[in-house]
């Protein structure tokens, strides 16, 4: 299968958390960009990853599971994806339902903050722009302020209200990386280290290989060419997984994104290979 040209993306979001994109959008947009397979990588919930798979069965575009986590260190924020996991899992759906819970009850503080501001904005417009059994984010509430006029742009939704400084500010149900890395490999998926470039923490590397960090993403659509072959220089160097992908949400950042990064399929070969060689067929 290890064929040139062909090029996917493990690194994408649907509605079903913070892109804009359907399942079935992001199947079809992903078929238009000609890419061969993609990854559904949902914060916090695996319920895009069916409807995407119904999309692309007679489309020759392959479903790859998975998700993304975000953990905390001290005082600072990681995201780790897992792909290939078994996202049927009864545990792992319990966990994500419970983390998902802790978002909504999040999203309401953030809400009430930015009405004692005298912003006028309501739990039920922020909800309106998720799915019932998605999970809501940021992003989600930035859009509503943005709807609302409020602000101008995303952008100033994070540096003037909603950002980790911001006065409305909430902080999300903390999980340490330890326990996320625990959460994908529980469900035999493959733990990633995400955007490695955006967390400018380089120094946790250590610490994830030994919870059981498999990979990183090296080629991603904030990485510059230097920060790839950085990244891609310390996986050899830890004998860690390559994985890449474009974070596309759709039109929530901006412009979709996939198709922006070229990742060859022989990085989802080698990572099924690892897959087989730690959890057996």
């Amino acid at each position: 299968m290890n064929l040139p040209n062909r090029y996917i993306d493990l690194h994408v979001h649907t509605n079903y958390s913070d892109g804009t994109f359907s399942p079935e959008e992001v199947v079809r947009y992903a078929q238009e960009v000609e890419l061969t397979a993609i990854a559904i990588t949902d914060h916090d919930c695996v319920d895009g990853i069916l409807p995407a798979m119904e999309e692309a069965k007679d489309r020759g575009l392959e479903i790859i599971p998975g998700l993304e986590l975000a953990a905390e260190i001290d005082d600072f924020e990681i995201h780790l994806i897992g792909l290939l996991l078994d996202w049927q899992d009864p545990w792992l759906k319990d966990q994500l339902n419970k983390i998902r819970n802790a978002r909504t009850e999040r999203m309401q503080k953030m809400v009430e903050k930015l009405n004692d501001l005298g912003i006028g904005i309501k739990m039920e417009q922020v909800m309106a722009l998720s799915r019932e059994k998605g999970a809501v984010g940021r992003l989600h509430l930035a859009r509503a302020l943005l709807e609302g006029g409020h602000i101008s742009n995303i952008r100033q939704a994070f540096s003037r209200f909603i950002g980790r400084n911001g006065p409305c500010y909430e902080k999300r149900m903390i999980i340490s990386p330890q326990e996320a890395i625990e959460m994908i490999r529980r469900v035999k998926g493959i733990p990633i280290f995400a955007h490695p470039g955006n967390m400018r923490h380089d120094e946790v590397i250590p610490d994830l290989i030994k919870y059981g960090l498999m990979g990183i993403e090296v080629l991603h659509t904030d990485h510059n060419a230097s920060a790839s072959n950085h990244y891609k220089q310390l996986a050899q160097n830890y004998g860690l997984l390559m994985s890449g992908g474009s974070d596309c949400h759709g039109a929530g950042k901006g412009y979709p994104l996939m198709g922006k990064v070229e990742v060859q399929y022989s990085i989802l070969d080698t990572m099924r290979e690892a897959q087989k060689k730690e959890y057996g067929e």
